[in-house]
């Protein structure tokens, strides 16, 4: 995830940005459905909106041979993801003024970045303008998947919080209709019992993770969303559920449809 348009998150990025690779890595089913639903053949250029530390955007250069470039407003990222892969093609730029002529890439991808947009709809027609025909793909979570996490069951307030800063599906479909975009289809996502890309819902199946410092520090919500005295009280309330194994009966009111995350894929 990567702040694109708004400077008041950028430090945020940059800090975590420094331990973000240590349990954030490419989710090898995230990864099929990015390279799936883009529909390009091997060597088609494709544009990383908000790359991070490009784990998404390297995994799919190797994995599915598909000419990447990263963009993402985080110095602090783009010097990381450089170091992993020199050769990889990135630059510094902001989604609502991509640094491209029109149409120089077959497709596009943002996974988990449009809730840093300040302006979605000029955001989303920048990637109209600089795509050729090819689609956008989005991997995002709607404001009601949010609010089914269970974890809402222990950090009230900080889930309510990252539910509200997520666009929901009108807005976001009011603005793909303005950006140009002709069509687009949804695709549920449903977390895998053993993730190895730590994002906000990766412990669904394993509620022991969020014990661990190391993968809160790299989840937003936790590192720029979490009031400390009900992070600290929720960790005790779930550390105590396990130990005395009341979690399932804590979690029960949270259900486990719709998905937890949604792919969308916008065509020009």
């Amino acid at each position: 995830m990567t702040t694109m348009s708004s400077l008041a998150l950028q430090p945020l990025y940059d800090k975590i940005g420094a331990t973000y690779d240590a349990t954030r890595r490419a989710e090898p089913e995230i990864l099929d459905a990015l390279a799936k639903l883009l529909d390009l053949q091997a060597g088609a250029d494709v544009l990383d909106i908000g790359c991070g530390t490009g784990n998404y955007t390297t995994a799919l250069g190797d994995q599915h041979r598909f000419e990447m470039m990263g963009l993402d407003r985080s110095g602090l990222m783009l010097r990381t993801a450089r170091a992993k892969a020199p050769g990889l093609r990135l630059v510094g730029a902001d989604a609502a003024n991509l640094p491209f002529p029109n149409r120089s890439f077959d497709g596009a991808i943002c996974t988990l970045a449009i809730h840093h947009f300040d302006d979605l709809e000029a955001s989303f027609a920048e990637a109209a303008r600089v795509l050729d025909r090819g689609r956008l793909v989005i991997f995002t979570a709607l404001p009601e998947q949010i609010k089914r996490y269970w974890l809402s069951a222990y950090f009230p307030e900080m889930m309510a919080e990252a539910a509200e800063t997520m666009p929901d599906w009108n807005t976001i479909e009011i603005s793909l209709r303005r950006a140009g975009f002709r069509t687009w289809t949804q695709q549920l996502y449903f977390m895998p019992p053993q993730p190895v890309d730590m994002l906000l819902y990766s412990g669904k199946h394993q509620p022991h993770l969020y014990l661990d410092q190391r993968v809160r520090a790299n989840i937003s919500a936790f590192a720029n969303l979490a009031d400390p005295d009900e992070l600290g009280e929720g960790l005790e309330r779930l550390r105590h559920d396990l130990a005395q194994d009341r979690f399932e009966q804590t979690t029960a009111e949270y259900e486990d449809v719709g998905g937890d995350y949604l792919f969308i894929a916008a065509q020009v």
